[in-house]
Formats: C-alpha cells, sequence, structure tokens
C-alpha cells in the first residue's frame, strides 16, 4: 500500500541567509515533486516535505527544530541543515542519536569532513577548504597585493578565513588584519574602523548577505574605508546590489555548475516558475534527489545512508535533473545509475562533493560569471 515518506527540510528561514534559502526549499521540494508524480518510489509511496527553521546561527533553536522533525513529524531523513555551525549541533545531538541521514546543501566548513558521523552525513556542497584558496587564487590574479579580512564569528567563518589567509599568503598576499564580526548588530562601524587602519586594497568579507556582512559593507561605504569588496558564498546575494546601488564593487567565489545538468536543472525550475540561478538551489535539489534515490536503492528508508555513494558515484546510468523517474526504474528492475544531478554530483572522501566554483563580480546589478574554477 502506497503511503507518505516524510523528508525534513532545515534552513536558515529567518536570520542572516533569509534571502537566500526559500529558493534552496523550492529546489529540494521540485525533487521530491518529481518522484512523488512518478508513483515510482517504493510501493508507490509520495514524498511530503516538512520544513523547520535552522536560523543558520542559532545551535539550540536549530537542534529543537529537528528534534521535532523527528519526533513529531516522524522524517526518514533531512535535507540540511544550512550553515555549518547549527549543522555540526544538529549532526551530533539529532541525527546521530536517531540514525538519521542527513545531507547538507551548503554546509562547508572543513571541520565537518571528519570522520565521525556513522556513515551518516553527506553534503552536495564542496569544503571550504577549497573555496578559500580559489578565492585567494582570485585576489592574486587580479593583482590585489595587500587585504584586510572579516569573517563572520561561527564555525562557516572561521574555518573559510584559515584557508583564505594561508592560501592568500602562501601566494605571496599580504593579510593586514583578520577579524571576526559577530552577526545582527546594528552598527559595525567599529570592526571597520580597525580594518580600514590597518589597510589593504580591498575587503574580504566572509559573512552573511542580510546581516554581519551586510552591515560590514554598509559601514564601509558610508565611512569610505573601502569601496572594494570580495566574498564568498554567504554573500553571494542580490539584495547587496539591490542595497547598494549598481555600481557596488563585488566579487567573489560560490560554488557553481555549467554543463548538461545545470541547464536541465535551469529549464525544470524556469517550468515551474522556481529561481535557478540563487546560491545552492542546484544543491538542494541534488541532496533532496541522492535521498530518494538512495531509498529506492535500499529498498528501506532506515537503510538508505548506506547506499549514497552508491547511488552518487556509478557505475551506471547517468541520471540528470528531470530524470528521476527513470532513475528510480532502473534502481526497482536491479540496475545501477551514476546520479550526474544539477551540480555535477561526485562524492569524495567522507561524503562530501569535489565541486566546482564560479568567479562573479557585479556588473551593472547582475552577478555575472566571469570564469569556472576549479581545485588544482
Amino acid at each position: 500500500m502506497a503511503k507518505d515518506i516524510k523528508i525534513g527540510i532545515l534552513f536558515g528561514f529567518t536570520g542572516p541567509i533569509e534571502s537566500l534559502t526559500p529558493p534552496m526549499a523550492d529546489g529540494a521540494e521540485l525533487a521530491m515533486k518529481e518522484v512523488s508524480d512518478s508513483h515510482l518510489l517504493l510501493g508507490g509511496d509520495s514524498v511530503v516535505s516538512v520544513r523547520g527553521d535552522s536560523t543558520c546561527t542559532d545551535a539550540s533553536a536549530a537542534t529543537a527544530a529537528a528534534e521535532r522533525l523527528v519526533t513529531v513529524d516522524r522524517i526518514v531523513a533531512l535535507v540540511g541543515a544550512d550553515c555549518s555551525g547549527v549543522t555540526t549541533a544538529v549532526l551530533n545531538n539529532v541525527a546521530i542519536p536517531n540514525d538519521l541521514l542527513m545531507i547538507s546543501p551548503s554546509a562547508t566548513s572543513p571541520a565537518l569532513a571528519a570522520d565521525t558521523d556513522k556513515g551518516l552525513f553527506f553534503r552536495t556542497a564542496p569544503s571550504d577548504s577549497r573555496q578559500g584558496e580559489l578565492l585567494s587564487r582570485v585576489l592574486i590574479d587580479r593583482g590585489i597585493k595587500a587585504v584586510a579580512v572579516t569573517y563572520t564569528n561561527n564555525d562557516y567563518g572561521k574555518g573559510f578565513a584559515d584557508s583564505f589567509v594561508a592560501a592568500y599568503k602562501a601566494a605571496g598576499g599580504t593579510v593586514t588584519l583578520v577579524a571576526p564580526h559577530e552577526d545582527g548588530k546594528a552598527d559595525y562601524s567599529a570592526e571597520v574602523s580597525a580594518l580600514s587602519v590597518a589597510g589593504g586594497d580591498t575587503l574580504v568579507v566572509l559573512g552573511y548577505s542580510d546581516q554581519g556582512g551586510h552591515g560590514i559593507i554598509k559601514a564601509s561605504l558610508d565611512s569610505g574605508a573601502f569601496d572594494s569588496f570580495a566574498v564568498g558564498d554567504g554573500m553571494h546575494s542580490e539584495k547587496l546590489t539591490a542595497d547598494f546601488g549598481p555600481d557596488l564593487k563585488i566579487f567573489g567565489t560560490v560554488p557553481w555548475t555549467v554543463g548538461d545538468g545545470a541547464a536541465k536543472f535551469a529549464a525544470l525550475a524556469k517550468a515551474a516558475g522556481k529561481n535557478a540561478d540563487s546560491s545552492f538551489v542546484r544543491e538542494s535539489y541534488d541532496a533532496t534527489a541522492l535521498i530518494l534515490l538512495a531509498i529506492q536503492k535500499a529498498g528501506d528508508p532506515a537503510k538508505a545512508a548506506g547506499h549514497i555513494m552508491e547511488v552518487a558515484n556509478g557505475p551506471g546510468e547517468k541520471i540528470y535533473p528531470g530524470e528521476l523517474a527513470k532513475a528510480l526504474k532502473i534502481l526497482k528492475d536491479g540496475g545501477s545509475i551514476d546520479y550526474v544531478g544539477a551540480s555535477d554530483v561526485q562524492m569524495i572522501g567522507t561524503g562530501e562533493s569535489a565541486g566546482s566554483y564560479r568567479e562573479f563580480e557585479n556588473r551593472g546589478g547582475k552577478f555575472e560569471t566571469v570564469r569556472m574554477l576549479t581545485a588544482e
């Protein structure tokens, strides 16, 4: 008899990336709808989305939300969390004690690569150990020889900053100051003043577009301290150009994919009236698809974690966005698949994406691709 299979989505619907999370959730739910509409999952089961708010930064709130998803909503797997600190908290406090499969589309802290998760945690976003190296390369290639760095004071920001600073110094760059900032403050003039005194050609802002990172840029522009900003994935939001004008000098890196999978996902999202081009939307679709395909491979949601690497890396029929019904049929018939998805999925190490990135910059209020980047 067909039944409902509940999958949790734990993203920061409030907090410092609240402008990024609705498209991410839409991406995850596109995969759920595609599988439900196929009537090919297990015994013709439907997939039901249950959303929870991670807040991105409050570990206690994220843990409580995850516990509700498990105990009240009875989810069988979790897409999320989103930000690295809350993801770590949910993994340790909820997923591991409950043997719950988690796939995060956006938690990028290098610390999450540690093999301490009982095989329950995966991510479709690459580690910031690679992004730090690539952002360094972008600055060096642009001839920027000295920078000040500020990062959001959490696992994501600290890991990203450590990786970037090490790579930038190794490449011959000068870092004048590395300073954390707290999210949620009304005024960042003190932080910007210290960064300005230290000097630098560009300010590197490894924060969030809806809170601290936004405030740092505002204070910099208001005071004239800096007028050029290098950023990472947490700042990849055109809210910044909407708020600070189309001439804002901002560039940076973000996990990104081009090619057949990305193009197929763009068409799928457009047909559904969804945004395909926001941060981590592709990765959210892929995280959900991997969970559902692993459930099919296992024949039992409780055993899906043991089959993630198998469906992600093949060998077998390559599967792209819009082809989940085909994949479910192949698996039902005992065949094998190699899930490519929207973000060119290739799992490495203990279950994280090998990943590729784009260098982007603001051109007239829109973030445009300068080039694609891969770790060397």
